[in-house]
């Protein structure tokens, strides 16, 4: 996914960059970088994060990022930030984006006369499509809107011009751009958990579509939001810091919402529940209360050097660094039935292994409820898995092994309680050897969250997206 972070101030903006753009580290894993302009110049850093921290790599370089604004971003993607001289004026760019028509643009923009420098895959930088799109416009505003016409996917960003920070949010607003002020400055962030130490406080949430530009004093609106939103419901269910807000809405409060919701409507026996960290902890917390059984923590995560943002890009040291970072507590684990919670099954390999030793550490029953609904569809818009095909889904692979079909009914397997549905789930739990498995419903997730229906993303567990 990735995300960003923003700031102008009367003062020095380099260390409220720094710790702000890390605050952002859980949503990405590939590249980090920070910008600043000082007196007409921009300064900038780039560095690669697959086998470090953020932190390690450019605090021994600070002191370099002179000036009162800049951007930073943690990309699962490309290198950003990318300086760009047009006739729009200087400016630097990051952006949180998936453009699903790369290829298309790339050819059109060719065929009139643009050039792009490539990247070491042979690919060409996406922000640099998007910067490219942006100087067709006469302004920063129709450029931006060019870009909101012309990409299929999504596309939030910041750009950092002579003028001060011009913030936009993805057309479709299925990735958060929030607002944060405090005396003599203003920030922009992708997770608001970036602004309480920093003392910054919230002030607004930018809509879908919507430009407004930042300077220390002041925020302007320069394009008004779009009435249709389509926040991404993972922020809720596993991406969103436990202590951000989307829209108002809680991160760990709707987590809590969501297991208390299903320990109401469960009627299996447990001696306890334990959430799998991180994600799946405040729905378990809210499953105990829910249930009136005991939290325990019968896994707990190795933090000191196995933090959430360190997340390899290779699927099997992905693997592997989610087994070394979870220990089970053997005593707690014991002859016990246990209820875990965790967030998502995605592909299924990780939840099976770590099941597997639960049992080898002696659990008599493992029962699992899950924060969402089986995942049916790749995701087009923020790419919240590594899957290169529904295939690597356990839910489609499954459908295909009973329909001989993987896009048979996929309108009756997401649709709670048919026998379709149920026959997934009970195909899934024999394959992970779960003594039982629930999927959060559809409606009890829309419900913790708070929002309409209509303003929420769903694709992945219903197709129900537009674009």
């Amino acid at each position: 996914m990735g995300g960003f972070f923003g700031t102008i101030s009367k003062t020095s903006c380099a260390t409220d960059l720094f710790y702000g753009t890390d605050y952002n580290s859980h949503l990405g894993t590939r590249r980090g970088g920070m910008a600043t302009l000082h007196d007409g110049v921009f300064k900038r850093s780039i560095h690669n994060l697959e086998n470090s921290y953020f932190r390690t790599r450019f605090e021994p370089e600070l002191s370099k990022f002179e000036g009162n604004s800049g951007i930073g971003i943690i990309s699962d993607t490309d290198p950003q930030p990318i300086f760009i001289n047009s006739h729009l004026g200087k400016y630097a760019l990051v952006t949180v984006a998936k453009v699903n028509n790369l290829v298309e643009l790339e050819k059109e923009l060719l065929d009139k006369g643009r050039h792009f420098s490539e990247l070491n895959s042979g690919l060409i930088n996406p922000t640099e499509l998007v910067a490219l799109l942006i100087s067709e416009g006469n302004t920063f505003v129709e450029g931006i809107e060019n870009v909101y016409n012309k990409i299929k996917g999504s596309c939030s960003m910041l750009l950092l011009t002579e003028e001060g920070i011009i913030a936009a949010r993805d057309k479709n607003g299925r990735t958060p751009v929030i607002i944060g002020k405090k005396v003599g400055a203003y920030a922009v962030s992708s997770e608001p958990c970036s602004f309480p130490n920093l003392g910054y406080e919230t002030e607004y949430n930018v809509g879908p579509g919507e430009i407004v530009k930042l300077t220390a004093d002041t925020m302007v609106q320069l394009r008004a939001p779009n009435k249709k939103m389509q926040i991404c419901s993972f922020l809720w269910v596993y991406y969103g810091y436990p202590v951000s807000e989307y829209e108002g809405i809680n991160v760990d409060a709707a987590r809590y919402a969501s297991g208390m919701a299903m320990a109401k409507s469960d009627t299996i026996e447990a001696d306890y529940v334990s959430g799998i960290p991180d994600s799946g902890i405040g729905m378990a917390l809210g499953y105990a209360e829910g249930k009136g059984i005991p939290y325990r923590r019968a896994i707990v995560k190795y933090t000191p050097t196995w933090p959430r943002s360190f997340t390899p890009a290779n699927q099997v040291v992905r693997d592997l660094v989610a087994k070394m970072k979870l220990i089970p507590n053997r005593q707690l684990l014991r002859n016990k039935r246990v209820v875990f919670c965790d967030d998502s099954i995605v592909r299924g390999t990780q939840l099976r292994d770590n099941v597997n030793i639960l049992y080898g550490y002696g659990a008599k029953e493992v029962h699992m409820r899950i924060g969402c609904p089986p995942i049916l569809h790749a995701c087009p818009f923020i790419g919240f898995s590594a899957s290169k095909s529904v295939l690597e889904l356990i839910a489609r692979r499954v459908i295909k092994e009973l329909e001989g079909d993987d896009v048979q009914n996929l309108d009756k397997y997401a649709t709670t309680g048919t026998p379709e549905y149920n026959n997934l789930v009970e195909r899934i739990r024999k394959q992970l050897n779960i003594t039982t498995l629930k999927f959060n419903t559809l409606e009890n997730l829309i419900a913790s969250i708070g929002l309409p229906k209509e303003c929420v993303c769903t694709h992945c567990y219903d197709g129900s997206s537009y674009f």
